[in-house]
């Protein structure tokens, strides 16, 4: 596919609204370059755990934002709920009570909420280690640990008594429900298992082995279990638990999927954790979207020589086409990304540096134990040239995974690029500049002043970083230093008004992606910007 054939949807559009935008009138600004999007904004950045609220609306967790909304199952139409700003940080399950309170897992700061209808916040419990799966069994609530060794908790949200241990040693918890005869039914992520338990206790059960990537432990209405897996193939195992066992497996597509709920009709409303957006499947088989899947970020870009656009989505790595993204691969936390020919050179929060296949979306790892990478460009050799953050350096991985450090000692290095002389720069996203890498790993400054600097590019005799502070794009002459605003007014980081902290992941337990806002060159020339604002590509052209 050549460049040319990556449609764009048309900036202008006023009627298109987004997270960072929500009333749609929002719009970048350039006098030197036309500024296109090449996908639409996302509606659900994430949807996690999804749950029927009394007012018939599926209430979708959205864990990468921050936030919960409410989708008419009719019209697909979107309200937040609990917004971006509010006590609760990263939403991860959720379940209603009797009473028509909203209970909510919050799991990196490990605490479980309750919000009444009134839209009152109290916080059940902060003695929950990486709560996730939550369910409620009339006036009762239960949630389990996404960890290895993790628990099965009963919690009482009138504050009557601590937490109650129904089950230990889980293999990493998810989604669970109680079951038609009364039992507690839940997967064990690592096993790849589905297990239930008497609420009250006792000793736990293993229902059905062989589940990979066992996310989820639905009942349809029917009385069908069904295991929910992520993955590339959104399998599901289906469960004749109260017969003869016969299972059935079905293989959606629906990459990345976290969570399911079904409505009294008995269709399945699936979320996704890698794309978001819900899609529902009909007893009969048949699938139809409600909100369509979009990016969760993204946070890294590239194009390779033919001008197919990839984006680095923390937990997918997705080509852009038609308006739209077809996932390629599922990864944690990938961000940094860089074409290589038919090769895309991926760093992940997880520490990981991987190479991907295009032609069949195959992950080989590269190397590992790396603190926080976060850019990636093409150095010498084609090897992956990467911004490690958390280490304060940039190194060269090579084909045995060996490293080489080309620049040690900086402060936090977020980004990485190299001119048409192999000399490489460096965006130092706190310290507001630009390095230059000389020979012999020393480095020199070369643009200062800069408001959060992140994704990096050169484009012939000039040097592009986008100012995520500032959102704005800054250009500078390779060889007079000059310095022009090329745009202004980007889509990029929080919404306008949203203050917040995000922290840096904690090894081991799920996090928010750190924010970053990418650049690369298109075989054309074009700029491509990730516009983690809003879950778009934009695309640059000079008028």
């Amino acid at each position: 596919m050549r460049a040319t054939a990556v449609r764009a949807v048309p900036l202008s559009a006023r009627s298109v609204p987004s997270r960072f935008d929500p009333a749609g009138r929002h719009r970048p600004r350039s006098r030197r370059w036309r500024v296109e999007r090449l996908n639409r904004p996302n509606s659900l950045w994430g949807s996690n755990g999804v749950a029927f609220g009394p007012d018939g609306r599926l209430y979708v967790a959205q864990f990468l934002a921050g936030q919960i909304s409410a989708v008419d199952p009719a019209s697909g139409e979107i309200t937040p709920v609990v917004p971006l700003d509010g006590p609760v940080q990263a939403p991860d399950d959720v379940a209603f009570g009797a009473d028509g309170s909203l209970y909510i897992a919050d799991l990196p700061p490990g605490r479980v909420w309750r919000r009444t209808p009134d839209g009152a916040y109290h916080l059940v419990s902060d003695e929950v280690t990486v709560p996730n799966g939550i369910t409620c069994v009339g006036d009762r609530l239960f949630v389990n640990e996404m960890r290895v060794g993790g628990r099965l908790l009963e919690l009482f949200p009138d504050g009557s008594r601590g937490p109650r241990v129904v089950a230990e040693g889980l293999a990493m918890g998810n989604a669970m429900q109680q079951g038609p005869d009364g039992l507690l039914y839940y997967p064990q992520i690592v096993t790849g298992e589905l297990w239930r338990i008497p609420p009250d206790g006792g000793v736990p059960e293993r229902v059905a082995a062989d589940v990979p990537g066992a996310v989820g432990a639905r009942f349809d209405r029917d009385g069908m279990l069904v295991g929910v897996s992520g993955g590339m193939g959104g399998v599901l195992t289906r469960i004749d638990v109260f017969g003869d066992g016969a299972r059935r497996t079905v293989s959606t597509g629906i990459h990345g999927i976290d969570n399911a709920a079904f409505d009294m009709a008995n269709r399945m409303y699936v979320s996704s954790y890698a794309g978001g957006g819900i899609t529902v499947l009909a007893p009969d088989g048949g699938a139809s979207v409600l909100v369509p899947q979009g990016l969760n970020g993204p946070f890294g870009v590239t194009a390779d020589a033919a001008g197919t656009v990839y984006a680095a989505d923390h937990y997918r790595v997705g080509r852009l086409a038609d308006g739209g993204v077809d996932t390629l691969a599922v990864m944690n936390g990938a961000h940094g990304i860089a074409s290589a020919g038919r090769l895309l050179h991926l760093a992940s929060e997880t520490g990981e540096v991987h190479t991907c296949d295009t032609r069949g979306g195959a992950l080989e790892l590269r190397a590992s134990g790396l603190a926080l990478p976060t850019g990636v460009a093409v150095g010498a050799g084609g090897m992956p040239v990467v911004a490690e953050t958390g280490a304060g350096r940039v190194v060269a991985v090579d084909a045995a995974g060996g490293l080489t450090v080309l620049a040690a000692g900086l402060g936090h290095p977020v980004d990485v690029a190299f001119d048409d002389e192999a000399r490489g720069y460096v965006s130092e996203g706190r310290r507001g500049t630009v390095l230059r890498i000389e020979s012999g790993g020393a480095v020199t400054v070369f643009a200062s002043g800069l408001d959060t600097p992140q994704g990096l590019v050169v484009r012939g005799g000039e040097v592009f970083v986008v100012e995520a502070g500032a959102r704005r794009l800054t250009g500078f002459c390779l060889e007079t230093g000059r310095r022009r605003v090329e745009a202004e007014a980007l889509p990029v980081g929080l919404p306008p008004g949203i203050d917040r902290v995000e922290p840096d992941p904690v090894p081991g337990v799920p996090g928010r992606p750190r924010p970053f806002a990418a650049l690369a060159v298109a075989p054309d020339g074009a700029l491509l910007l990730s516009a983690n604002g809003e879950g778009t590509v934009l695309r640059l052209t000079l008028r």
